[in-house]
């Protein structure tokens, strides 16, 4: 009797650690989130870049995300992941609508201190703002 005791402590104990874990992974929706963010700032950079006005460029929604990989590591200071997988994207002209599945997708997100919010990091290339030579995070907010 007494070992049945222990072994039903030990699994809820085990139950409530992941229970505890899985709630800072980044879910579907967060990553969602990241990609359509980092998706239109990448639209926004190239739109600036071929002098395209924003009144020309599609609309577009994403869907069947599937997230194949969610890797640890330290982004600055805090938590993060490296998220991987695939998502269907669709993009809204005025004439018509383009589908384009299996996209690879890769973001890297950052959990903030207090575990309330998460920010999309991108890596930067070169000279860091303070004029370091070397790599550095950018982040900003996922709302």
């Amino acid at each position: 009797m007494g070992m049945l005791w222990i072994r039903m402590g030990l699994v809820l104990l085990l139950s409530l650690s992941l229970t505890a874990c899985g709630g800072q992974m980044p879910d579907r929706s967060l990553v969602e989130k990241a990609i359509a963010l980092q998706f239109s700032q990448t639209q926004a950079e190239l739109a600036q870049q071929l002098r395209v006005s924003s009144a020309n460029q599609p609309s577009f929604s994403f869907s069947e995300v599937k997230i194949e990989a969610r890797q640890p590591l330290q982004i600055d200071q805090f938590r993060g992941f490296r998220v991987e997988g695939t998502y269907a994207l669709t993009l809204v002209y005025p004439n018509r609508s383009v589908v384009q599945r299996h996209n690879p997708f890769e973001v890297y997100l950052q959990r903030q201190a207090e575990g309330k919010t998460w920010r999309l990091a991108r890596l930067q290339v070169g000279r860091s703002p303070a004029g370091n030579p070397d790599n550095y995070w950018v982040t900003q907010l996922i709302q």
